[in-house]
Formats: structure tokens, C-alpha cells, sequence
């Protein structure tokens, strides 16, 4: 079952962009690259981390294209396809091949706010017309609509081709709830890099990582030791990259990760307005930090 390969850290990748706003094919290989060399389970495309709401169509499926021709099957691939628009969504699965596409990441309809009656139908309409699997995404800070654990374990149970999800309402009672009341193969991973920790010990099956992106051996390790039930070793990595991961979201995502990845010389960092680079303040903690942190790894 795709689930067992879908346990432990996926990454949500950015998309690297030139200069000149144009997508950086070149940044984008080579962050996929980094990712897979540094031990992560899986890739996650054309989410929130890769600004797709500021992508066309074509740059969507163009990036879909060759984030699965570069990972060249060494690990599953997840794509974004989500909105508002339950139709619409539906449109775009149509038209998708799916070659090279283990399964699909929906994130809940944001702005018109459905009732927990309306995100289970969306999601039943979804999981019809998809030929791949289907994982929710829960994040009702950008969405502002919370999907509840009660509507989550229904899905789970009555809706056979949706396999898991992504939490990441922080709500620590809601997601005890879900992973109490699921089925055995449901997935359930995390959607905040900070808490991972904690919500593994609940009993979480990993994460889509946004730091993971930049520190995949650290941060793939440190859910490996989850995995295992090693929580000392676990602590000491999620220490590691604790305050790093705090100015990653500083002043917004995906601008610090690409900011990290900058100075780490993986891609650039020019985000698509309404998003803006980070500040030279932050730009100059966090290179200060990486420098630390891997002058620790050297010693």
C-alpha cells in the first residue's frame, strides 16, 4: 500500500525563480536532488510551500512534469490539487496523465468557508474523480475553515480513496482525536514543522516538511528516531533546528525557506508578489545560524 511509503517526511518543495520571475528548472532539480540525497521518504509538489496560487496552468503542469522526470522514481511523488472550486478541481484531475504520480494533496476550500457537511462532500467528489489516492489537507490558518476531527474520521472511514492527511490546525485535542478514533491504515502526518515532535509521540505517522527542505538529513532523521520510538535522539535533532525553524516563518513561507536555501547555493530566493524576499535583518540571523550549524556538524 502507498501509505507504508508515505510514512516518515515528505517535503513541500518550493518553486526557484529567476530574476526575471520565470520558473528556475535548473534550482528546481536541484533542490529535488538535495532532498532525496538527504534521505526524505517522498516530494510534494505545487503546494502552498510552491506559491501555486501564483502559477499559471501550463507552469503547473510544466513543474509537475519534471519534478517526476527528475526524481526519476527514487521516491513517491504527491501533487497539489486543490481550491475553492470543487469543479474546478475536478477539471484539472481530468486533464492530469498521472504518470509518475503516487497520489494527490488536497488542501481544504479556503474564503467561502463550507460547513463540515460541504468539505465532506467536496472531498467525496474529489477522491471519485481521482485515479491516484487522496490525502486531505487541514491548515485552517490560511484557509479559515477548520475541518473537525468528527468530519475527518468520517472521510476516513466511508470514503475508500482518501488515505490519509495533513494536520495542521495545532489543535492538540483534535488531532489526538483523529488519530484515537481512524482506521489502522489511515495516515495522518503533520503540517507544522516545530510541533512534529509532539505530534509524532500522539502517534503520527511523520510530516510534509517545510525545513526538511533545507536540513533533510536532520530533519528526516529526527522523524526516523520518532518512528522507532527513539524520543531522546529525536529531542536532540528537533533541538538542532529549532530556532532555524522558527525564522524560516519569521516573515512567511515560502520566502525563509528559499532564503535558507539560498545560502545554503541550492536555488535562489526571488519569490512571485504578493510575496517578498525576507528582510536583510533576518537574512543575515539566519545565515548566521546555517554557518553555526554546520560549523557543529563539522566538529
Amino acid at each position: 500500500m502507498i501509505q507504508s511509503k508515505l510514512r516518515g517526511t515528505g517535503v513541500a518543495l518550493v518553486t526557484p525563480f529567476k530574476a526575471n520571475g520565470q520558473v528556475d528548472y535548473t534550482g528546481l532539480e536541484n533542490v529535488i536532488n538535495h532532498c532525496i540525497n538527504g534521505g526524505v521518504e517522498y516530494l510534494v509538489t505545487l503546494g502552498t510551500t510552491g506559491e501555486s496560487v501564483t502559477l499559471t496552468k501550463e507552469e503547473k503542469l510544466a513543474i509537475l512534469d519534471f519534478t517526476v522526470e527528475a526524481t526519476a522514481g527514487r521516491v513517491p511523488v504527491v501533487a497539489g490539487f486543490g481550491g475553492n472550486s470543487t469543479h474546478a478541481i475536478i477539471q484539472d484531475i481530468e486533464k492530469f496523465h498521472f504518470k509518475g504520480v503516487d497520489a494527490i494533496l488536497s488542501v481544504s476550500p479556503y474564503y467561502n468557508k463550507p460547513t463540515q457537511e460541504g468539505l465532506f462532500e467536496h472531498y467525496k467528489a474529489i477522491a471519485k474523480a481521482s485515479p491516484v489516492p487522496v490525502i486531505l489537507y487541514n491548515v485552517p490558518g490560511r484557509t479559515a475553515s477548520n475541518m473537525k476531527a468528527e468530519t475527518t474520521i468520517k472521510i476516513a472511514h466511508e470514503i475508500e480513496n482518501i488515505i490519509g492527511m495533513k494536520e495542521a490546525s495545532g489543535d492538540f485535542n483534535q488531532c489526538m482525536q483523529i488519530v484515537k478514533n481512524k482506521p489502522k491504515d489511515f495516515l495522518v502526518v503533520s503540517g507544522d514543522d516545530n510541533i512534529t515532535l509532539g505530534l509524532m509521540a500522539y502517534g503520527f505517522d511523520g510530516v510534509i516538511s517545510v525545513v526538511g527542505q533545507a536540513f533533510p538529513g536532520t530533519f528526516s532523521g529526527m522523524v526516523r528516531h520518532c518512528l522507532d520510538g527513539d524520543f531522546e535522539n529525536a529531542r536532540k535533532l528537533h533541538y538542532e533546528l529549532n530556532d532555524i525553524t522558527d525564522m524560516l516563518f519569521a516573515e512567511g513561507n515560502p520566502a525563509g525557506v528559499k532564503c535558507a536555501l539560498e545560502i545554503l547555493g541550492i536555488c535562489e530566493s526571488h519569490v512571485r508578489l504578493p510575496l517578498v524576499g525576507v528582510s536583510k535583518q533576518l537574512r543575515n540571523k539566519l545565515s548566521e545560524a546555517i554557518i553555526n550549524a554546520q560549523t557543529v556538524k563539522q566538529v
